[in-house]
């Protein structure tokens, strides 16, 4: 009886997947950072790509093989709400946006967080490997941002960076949420006086007699390193104007700019060049309504050819189903002039960079993570299917759909 009990524990204990070896043959293996091999294998041990290269090696003792027609690198979606914003969409699930006050720099996304959350599963099923999350849009200074592997287990083990940026909108979302701010003007003079007041407090900081530095203060901290550089402002913005109100921001107080959404980033391209911005953009097949009434399915490939790298994000959907597949976005975007190697790279190697991490995902290269996609025909053919995915060399989803 107590051996049958510990046999039972340790099943309740382990891990819902295990790293395993693994050995995967395609037709065409796409690595992102170089040439695509053809009849090509990725080999995986311990969590990481050991080898990827043509088939011509042998399969090692002890590997499972898996084989596909093409074979990806994860994907990453590099804007949304997932795993904070529910699936249910009632109150209880939508956990991205507190309305108590338009500047909440101190809420962490990993509070929030839920890795158990349906749509996680829905992401990880379709070849989402990746997602950078958190709070969300209609707040001046809505919260953190988080980046994390879609494993189905606890926030500690998928978190790969637990504070990301600092997400923040200019635009009518947010005058729609608070009463004050209610126009453009007094959402820039907010945004201002609060980085103002941050200055001042990070001065005080290195005051040379201890007794005058200001005690901890969870917002101003937050914004300090904002303004030193630790982290980046995603500022989600959509109209031309909104979009310069940005870069007009990041000139004055000299932060690291991220634009996301950029409904309107075509018409200013000079500008955000100029600014050293990188741009998360919106879900090709958003609708054309309220501040991205003018945006333009052809804006990836007209970003991409102006030499500005793209990052297509599934954003964020107020009604069910709640998300949307930065695959079939990315697919769209090639529909509309983004050629495939690009097209994909927007929605691996791009954002990797963008979100720094792209020394452990974003492309099949040894020594990164075991990220892999196993599809059975083209990505973005409408009737290709993921068949397998592979996270830190786990098995997480073996079925086609």
């Amino acid at each position: 009886m107590k051996k049958l009990f510990t046999y039972i524990t340790m099943l309740v204990a382990a891990p819902l997947f295990s790293s395993a070896q693994l050995a995967v043959k395609a037709d065409i293996i796409y690595t992102v950072s170089g040439k695509p091999i053809r009849d090509g294998m990725v080999l995986v041990k311990g969590g990481k790509i050991e080898y990827v290269g043509p088939a011509t090696v042998a399969v090692p003792e002890g590997y499972k093989l898996y084989t596909a027609k093409v074979v990806t690198p994860g994907l990453i979606d590099a804007r949304t709400l997932v795993g904070i914003s529910g699936s249910l969409n009632i109150p209880t699930d939508q956990d991205q946006l507190e309305k108590s006050s338009p500047i909440q720099p101190d809420l962490r996304a990993i509070d929030a967080y839920n890795p158990d959350e349906a749509l996680v599963k829905v992401l990880r099923e379709n070849g989402v490997t990746t997602i950078h999350t958190g709070h969300g849009i209609g707040a001046l200074v809505s919260g953190q941002t988080m980046i994390a592997k879609t494993k189905p287990v606890t926030v500690e083990t998928v978190t790969i960076v637990p504070l990301s940026m600092l997400a923040m909108t200019i635009g009518p979302s947010v005058s729609g949420n608070f009463s004050s701010p209610g126009t453009k003007a007094k959402q820039m003079a907010m945004i201002r006086t609060e980085l103002i007041k941050t200055q001042a407090y990070i001065k005080k900081q290195h005051d040379k007699d201890s007794s005058k530095r200001p005690s901890a203060d969870l917002k101003m901290d937050m914004l300090a390193k904002l303004l030193t550089g630790e982290i980046k402002a995603l500022i989600t913005a959509n109209t031309a104007n909104d979009i310069m109100n940005a870069i007009r921001l990041q000139k004055e107080f000299k932060f690291k700019l991220v634009i996301d959404g950029a409904a309107e980033a075509y018409r200013i391209i000079d500008e955000i060049k100029a600014s050293n911005a990188g741009v998360i953009l919106h879900a090709t097949m958003a609708r054309n309504a309220g501040d991205m009434v003018n945006m333009n399915r052809e804006s990836a490939a007209i970003l991409t050819s102006a030499g500005i790298p793209v990052s297509i994000e599934s954003g964020y959907e107020s009604y069910v189903p709640k998300t949307r597949i930065v695959l079939f976005e990315a697919g769209l975007a090639m529909a509309n002039g983004l050629p495939f190697d690009e097209a994909l790279k927007s929605i691996s190697l791009n954002p990797a960079k963008l979100l720094g991490i792209d020394n452990r995902v974003g492309s099949i290269e040894v020594d990164k993570d075991a990220d892999v996609v196993l599809f059975n025909g083209d990505p973005f053919e409408y009737l290709t299917k993921v068949c397998t995915v592979i996270i830190d060399g786990e098995v997480v989803s073996e079925q086609c759909r």
